[in-house]
């Protein structure tokens, strides 16, 4: 009985030996995506081939990462820029796919971190809740990151989370002249508990922008959202509500206040998700709420013609139903997806159009494979929109 102490305490050395010696971790991953547009008059088709490459240095709670980030064209018959620009990516004949050829410094942060706090300097991703309001934007090749300090606290139950953040480094890259990078003052707060099966958030967005251009965009955003997830039999139930309230800040010129709100509800029970909800961007005084650091790909449609929200505000209704297919030795992760979409006016009574989407993924070793379409049709706004995706993924 002498000798469990004694191994328990000379595992616990080298566990604190190991923390206090030199790691570095070598980060490595690839991606390869074809991506189809059919939009009328414009279409387009685009190769493009994205790695990063860099490292993480550790010494106990201390680290230092840095990342390069390169993505290539083998075949450009696409529109890289959805602005005016004098670059040889602007390619207006053809429909947009945004993922310019680019090579920059992707990351390169100085991160503290122990179990209660932690606190990260430089150029860092930063994925805030669902992303709805700030994100990095993963699914196009070049990430969105922000040159920013932040902090991150546990406090029993609680939890805070705090950014400055001075510029927000877009997916356009290096060549993207006033469009690479938008500066300003930007401050990310947010306050959150756990409550049992039950989770709640305050939160607030400041955003006040340098470029002229992007005045309109900068607002101030305080709101809060409760997320639950409960067992019902053999069904595992979800439920999440959120409402916010935007209005301008800084030098905006116009004068504005917009609410936000968010309702959705879901059930998994035999490998089977079915998820209804419905979205809200409000509009006041001709103008709408918009997100402009949000990972926006993940909401509104995968046909992303609301990147934008249009000036009489937007109502998104939408289903999907999802089914994960275990225990399939030839394709492992199977996972399909089916989603509609019913987009509206927020203000106005105009009907902008219906979208369905649908995804097929699954992984061979360390390569994930992804079939993805979304096929827009319109009504009031935008073009008739169809996009098909065939993507290969792979990381260290």
């Amino acid at each position: 009985m002498l000798f469990v102490p004694a191994a328990a305490h000379a595992a616990e050395a080298d566990k604190e030996a190991m923390s206090e010696t030199l790691q570095i971790k070598p980060i490595v991953d690839a991606r390869l995506r074809w991506e189809s547009v059919d939009q009328g008059e414009l279409n387009a088709d685009a190769v493009t081939l994205r790695l990063r490459a860099g490292a993480e240095v550790k010494l106990g709670a201390f680290s230092l990462f840095a990342e390069g980030e390169g993505t290539v064209a083998p075949v450009n018959d696409y529109n890289a820029f959805p602005f005016p620009i004098d670059d040889g990516q602007r390619r207006p004949q053809f429909a947009v796919v945004a993922d310019p050829q680019n090579a920059e410094l992707n990351r390169l942060q100085l991160q503290y971190k122990s179990e209660p706090l932690t606190a990260t300097v430089g150029r860092q991703r930063i994925n805030l809740d669902d992303q709805r309001w700030v994100g990095s934007v993963g699914w196009r090749q070049n990430e969105q990151t922000f040159d920013a300090a932040r902090g991150e606290a546990k406090l029993g139950p609680a939890s805070l989370d705090l950014t400055y953040a001075m510029a927000q480094r877009t997916i356009f890259g290096e060549d993207a002249g006033p469009q690479t990078s938008f500066r300003g003052d930007f401050v990310f707060a947010g306050i959150g508990s756990n409550l049992g099966p039950v989770e709640g958030k305050l939160f607030s967005y400041v955003l006040d922008y340098d470029e002229d251009f992007f005045l309109a965009n900068s607002s101030q955003t305080y709101g809060g959202f409760l997320n639950g997830t409960f067992p019902v039999r053999a069904a595992k139930l979800s439920l999440r509500a959120s409402y916010a309230r935007q209005s301008d800040y800084g030098s905006n010129p116009f004068d504005f206040a917009a609410d936000y709100w968010s309702f959705e509800g879901g059930a998994k029970l035999a490998g089977f998700t079915l998820t209804g909800g419905w979205e809200q961007l409000g509009s006041d005084n001709g103008r709408a709420l918009q997100t402009p650091m949000a990972t926006l790909h993940k909401f509104n449609g995968w046909a992303d013609l609301f990147l934008t929200t249009p000036a009489s505000g937007l109502e998104d209704a939408y289903v999907s139903v999802g089914k994960t297919f275990d225990g399939m030795k030839l394709l492992p992760g199977l996972n399909a997806n089916v989603v509609f979409h019913q987009f509206d006016s927020a203000v106005g009574d105009v009907e902008y159009g219906t979208e369905w989407d649908a995804s097929l993924s699954f992984k061979i070793g360390k390569v994930g494979l992804l079939l993805k379409y979304a096929d827009y049709n319109a009504q009031d706004f935008g073009a008739d929109t169809r996009k098909l995706w065939l993507q290969a993924e792979w990381a260290f």
